[in-house]
């Protein structure tokens, strides 16, 4: 049983009420596209965004129908990204099943995201509300940004900490901010408590990266992506970044360099993997998440105390430790 699982239980009657909202809006007259939907949805995943859309309401006063709507369209524009992402990057397996481009085919699975895009705007629609409208809106607009962002920076061997930080703060936390913000909007809280709601998630959202990233430096079948996956595709994330910082390091011209090249071997990926573990670049990446929730600790702990408010807290203590 994980921290997870326990928010999970928490607000379950509003879980179900989602995937029965995703469920409907996804149902179609055409069976192939049926069969298709229904078996992604089979693996739902860990559903954290549109929890953090559920908690919010209930943080600024409870769930309302508006809630559920915007959870949902934040969830399915989520799977959209992953299903277009499986195609981008081939991948054959996400959550240990097949991806839709593995059984069907890349035209296929393209199509099927486009659908989930529409579908997550019908439901923002459903909400009636021009800022659920708005966010949703710029969110596609930022993540797609992002993800070019970080091609960019790749290829200009940009090894810099604040330039990573501003890419998964588009490329991830600004989802987390706009499930906080939705939440926020369909209970009409004030738009001050949706502000600092929003720094805490954008803290929230940079931390979940950074675990997300650590990831690769291990060999774990789990995860469903191979060590050092990020080195193949040009990213540097912080433990090599931290790493090639480290200008009084006897190596550190060496790996610079090697970091710098355009096609790295697989050996060239197992040395600069090993020079960030010695280097202290994982201590270091743990060190920065335990500093960002210190500061979002900091900001959640201004609301009045409330078992939702510590959820919030355990949420981010659950992103540090996951194992997958």
């Amino acid at each position: 049983m994980t921290i997870l699982d326990d928010i999970q239980k928490t607000i379950s009657p509003e879980i179900m009420q989602l995937n029965k909202c995703m469920a409907d809006t996804l149902a179609t007259s055409n069976a192939m596209m049926n069969e298709i939907v229904n078996n992604y949805l089979k693996t739902k995943g860990k559903q954290i965004r549109p929890i953090l859309v559920i908690l919010s309401a209930k943080l600024f006063g409870g769930v309302t129908p508006n809630t559920i709507s915007a959870a949902a369209s934040i969830e399915m524009l989520h799977n959209a990204s992953l299903i277009h992402d499986d195609v981008v990057d081939d991948t054959d397996m996400r959550r240990n099943r097949p991806t839709v481009n593995a059984i069907w085919d890349n035209h296929i699975a393209v199509l099927v995201g486009d659908f989930f895009v529409s579908s997550s705007l019908r439901q923002a629609v459903n909400t009636g509300d021009l800022r659920v409208i708005d966010t949703i809106s710029d969110l596609g607009c930022t993540l797609s940004l992002g993800e070019i962002d970080q091609i960019d920076k790749a290829r200009g061997h940009d090894l810099d900490e604040k330039s990573y930080l501003g890419i998964i703060g588009d490329k991830t936390a600004s989802l987390f901010v706009a499930c906080v913000k939705m939440g926020g909007y369909s209970v009409n809280a004030s738009d001050a408590d949706i502000e600092r709601l929003s720094r805490f998630a954008y803290l929230f959202g940079l931390c979940f990266q950074i675990k997300d990233d650590i990831f690769d430096y291990f060999e774990d079948t789990a995860i469903g992506k191979p060590t050092g996956n990020d080195l193949r595709e040009g990213k540097v994330t912080l433990p090599l970044l931290y790493a090639l910082s480290l200008a009084n390091h006897p190596r550190h011209a060496e790996m610079r360099e090697l970091a710098c090249r355009d096609m790295l071997s697989t050996s060239d990926i197992a040395t600069l993997i090993e020079f960030a573990k010695e280097a202290g670049g994982i201590d270091y990446a743990y060190r920065r998440m335990e500093e960002l929730r210190a500061e979002a600790v900091e900001i959640i702990s201004d609301f009045p105390d409330s078992e939702t408010r510590n959820i919030f807290v355990s949420l981010f203590d659950y992103v540090i430790s996951r194992k997958v």
